[in-house]
C-alpha cells in the first residue's frame, strides 16, 4: 500500500499543498443573508448582464476564478490546471465561463459535492508532483437548477417544508505548492451512497448518508474523532440532513452536537429570508468556504477543520423514470499548519 495511504478511503498528503488564494461571489438573496459581508463581491442581478441565466452562471464562476487569481496576483498561464463543474447538463456554466483562461481544464461532476472534489483533485496534483498551482471553482445559479430539474421560475410552484434553496454563488480556491496556508492535509474520497429516497424536494435525506459514510469514513483511516476538529462542516444537508447525520453518529455512541455545522444552515437567514430546509447548490458550499472559512482560519478563529460538501447524484431523466436518488461526500481536511 502506498505511503500517502491511510487506511482504506483516505490520503494523508507529504507536501500539503497552500491555499493561496480564495474568491467567492454571490447574488441578491445571498446580499441578504448572514455572510453577506464574507462574499468578494454580491450582484443584484441574477442575470449579471448577460442575456440568459446560464450566460449569467458562466459569468460569474468567470468572475470568480478572476478575483482568486487577482488576489493571489497570478495570471491564468501561472495555472496548470483548473478542477471545475456546476450543475448543468454536461457542466456548461464551467465550459463556457473558463474558456476565455485557456487553462488546462478536469471538467467535474459531483453535484453539490463538486467543491470538495476539485478541492482534493487539485490537492493531489500538487502533492504528487504533477503541478505547481491549480484552481477548484464551482457554482450554481438558482434559476438554472430550477429550469433544469424542477419547473420554470415563472411557473411558481410551490415548495415543500423539506425543500432547499439552490444557491446563486460561486467559489474559487487557488493552491500552490509553496505558501503561508492554510493546508490541505488529508483526502477522503466519497462512495456512492443510496438508500432509496425518490423525493427530489428531499435532498437532504438522500446525501445525509453519504455524509455519514465519508466522514466515518476518515475517522476510522485517522484515528481522530470530531473533538480533534474546530469545526465538521457538510455541504448542504439542510436542516433535515444535518439531523439525520447527528443522529447516525449518535447511534454509533459519537457526539457531533458541539462542533458539526452544515453549510446549507449557515448562508441564509432561514426565518426572515424562508429558505425552508436552507440552502443547497454546488456554489452553497464553496460560497461558505471561500467566503466564511478560510478566511477565519486565516485569521487564526480556527486551527483544524473537516470540510465535507455532498451531493446528489441525480438528473431530470431519472427522477421521472422513478429511480431513487444517490448520494455523494468527498471530505477534504484544511488545517493552519502543515
Amino acid at each position: 500500500m502506498s505511503k500517502k495511504r491511510v487506511g482504506r478511503r483516505t490520503v494523508r498528503l507529504d507536501s500539503p499543498p497552500s491555499i493561496l488564494s480564495f474568491a467567492a461571489t454571490g447574488g441578491k438573496l445571498e446580499k441578504q443573508g448572514p455572510l453577506a459581508a464574507c462574499f468578494d463581491e454580491l450582484c443584484e442581478d441574477s442575470f449579471l448582464g448577460e442575456k440568459t441565466w446560464e450566460k449569467a452562471e458562466s459569468r460569474m464562476q468567470q468572475k470568480t476564478v478572476q478575483t482568486a487569481l487577482d488576489k493571489a496576483k497570478l495570471h491564468a498561464g501561472d495555472l496548470d490546471y483548473i478542477f471545475a463543474g456546476d450543475l448543468l447538463n454536461q457542466c456548461i456554466g464551467t465550459s463556457f465561463g473558463l474558456r476565455e483562461f485557456e487553462i488546462p481544464f478536469f471538467g467535474l461532476y459531483g453535484a453539490c459535492s463538486t467543491m470538495g472534489e476539485s478541492l482534493a483533485m487539485a490537492a493531489m496534483s500538487i502533492d504528487g508532483g504533477f503541478a505547481e498551482r491549480a484552481a477548484a471553482v464551482t457554482s450554481s445559479h438558482f434559476c438554472t437548477a430550477e429550469r433544469q430539474y424542477r419547473m420554470p421560475v415563472p411557473y411558481g410552484n410551490q415548495r415543500s417544508p423539506t425543500a432547499q434553496w439552490t444557491a446563486t454563488a460561486s467559489g474559487c480556491c487557488i493552491l500552490g505548492r509553496e505558501g503561508e496556508g492554510p493546508f490541505v492535509t488529508h483526502v477522503t474520497c466519497g462512495k456512492i451512497v443510496d438508500k432509496g429516497v425518490t423525493d427530489v424536494n428531499n435532498m437532504g435525506a438522500a446525501m445525509a448518508p453519504a455524509a455519514y459514510d465519508t466522514i466515518s469514513a476518515f475517522f476510522r483511516d485517522t484515528k481522530t474523532k470530531p473533538s480533534d476538529f474546530d469545526l465538521i462542516l457538510t455541504g448542504d444537508l439542510g436542516e433535515l440532513g444535518h439531523s439525520i447525520v447527528r443522529g447516525f453518529f449518535q447511534r454509533d455512541g459519537i457526539d457531533m452536537s458541539k462542533n458539526y455545522l452544515d453549510c446549507g444552515m449557515l448562508l441564509y437567514d432561514r426565518e426572515k429570508q424562508d429558505m425552508h430546509a436552507g440552502a443547497s447548490g454546488c456554489g452553497c458550499s464553496a460560497a461558505v468556504l471561500c467566503g466564511y472559512l478560510l478566511p477565519g482560519l486565516r485569521a487564526g478563529k480556527w486551527r483544524r477543520i473537516l470540510f465535507a460538501p455532498t451531493g446528489a447524484l441525480l438528473s431530470p431523466t431519472s427522477s421521472f423514470q422513478g429511480e431513487s436518488i444517490p448520494g455523494v461526500c468527498h471530505a477534504v481536511c484544511i488545517c493552519t499548519e502543515r
